[in-house]
């Protein structure tokens, strides 16, 4: 069976990996992408012509038009937890089965959490910026997390972790979710109005969705102390980023660290990563090699099920997979 892995080579290093790749290749016949830009539906369909299998990083969008021009696709399958930008709809009127990686990554972004609230501070970037620059670091006061308050917005894996790690650090535990309760009387479940106005440490974790479109706007921001940070490590459209940007120019919060955005592939935007309270990763939080092994090798075992005819784990529209076997 053909499989086409629709990674760029940057993106396959980065995001997939060798060993994946290997066990990959021994349980089917896999085409790589070689071109440096992710495929548009044209190139996806013309790439994946007679392919079986799609295996496909977040990059590469799986829209309507693409299904029924790929009569012989059984399974578009992502190396990925987010699969907005495929139409799950259109795949399932075509009977092609979508699947999706779980979460690898919850050790890895709640560690990054950590790294950004010390980082916020105690002014690490900071200095270091002035440091290379040649310049004297202004000498500030710093916070410690012993004794601050952490604010999750969102209780899901990476939150419930991260309220472990901030718990044994010394920290007081605020959670923002209409969907989770805490089962652990130290964690204290509050309305994300309250939590904005206690917490030292915003960290955002919601899910991204048409309910959370912009769910940190002026009114949100507005709600927080003077001294507290902002930390995103969700979803880019979470945030008004022009309502964020007003409230870190003028000071009305201290400071903000995220590691995703408006930009292209979830990135910070440029614009607001610049300034000067901001600190900014390009969409790191899940690039260790732990978390990127996690999701590729969940795929060959997708695509192995897939190959044998069965449902695997991660199939987000079983009932509609028509394909599932070869006409």
């Amino acid at each position: 069976m053909k499989v086409l892995l629709a990674h760029t080579p940057q993106m396959r290093r980065d995001y997939y990996g060798e060993r994946s790749l290997n066990d990959l290749r021994a349980v089917a016949d896999v085409r790589l992408h070689q071109g440096d830009e992710a495929l548009d539906a044209a190139a996806l369909v013309a790439a994946a012509a007679d392919v079986d299998i799609i295996v496909a990083d977040r990059m590469t969008p799986g829209p309507s038009e693409i299904f029924p021009r790929l009569p012989r696709l059984r399974a578009f399958v992502r190396c990925a937890v987010d699969i907005r930008n495929i139409d799950v709809a259109a795949a399932s009127v075509a009977g092609v089965l979508v699947t999706q990686a779980s979460a690898g990554f919850v050790q890895s972004v709640a560690e990054l959490a950590l790294g950004f609230m010390v980082d916020l501070s105690r002014g690490l970037s900071r200095a270091t910026a002035d440091y290379h620059a040649g310049r004297a670091p202004e000498v500030a006061m710093g916070r410690q997390l012993a004794g601050s308050t952490i604010g999750i917005i969102g209780f899901g894996s990476i939150g419930r972790y991260l309220a472990g790690l901030a718990k044994a650090l010394g920290m007081s535990v605020l959670v923002a979710d209409p969907f989770a309760t805490p089962d652990d009387a130290a964690i204290q479940h509050v309305s994300l109005d309250d939590l904005l106005a206690r917490a030292d440490y915003v960290v955002c974790l919601a899910i991204a969705n048409a309910e959370t479109e912009n769910l940190i706007g002026q009114a949100a921001l507005a709600r927080m102390q003077t001294h507290a940070f902002f930390i995103n490590l969700s979803r880019g459209n979470l945030v008004d980023e022009a309502a964020l940007a007003a409230a870190l120019r003028e000071g009305r919060i201290a400071g903000a660290a995220m590691d995703v955005g408006r930009a292209p592939d979830q990135m910070p935007t440029p614009e607001l990563a610049k300034l000067h309270n901001v600190i900014a990763t390009p969409h790191v939080g899940g690039l260790t090699p732990q978390a990127i092994e996690h999701q590729s090798s969940e795929t060959v075992r997708q695509v192995a099920k897939i190959v044998a005819g069965e449902i695997p784990v991660g199939a987000v529209n079983a009932g509609h997979w028509t394909r599932r076997a070869r006409p």
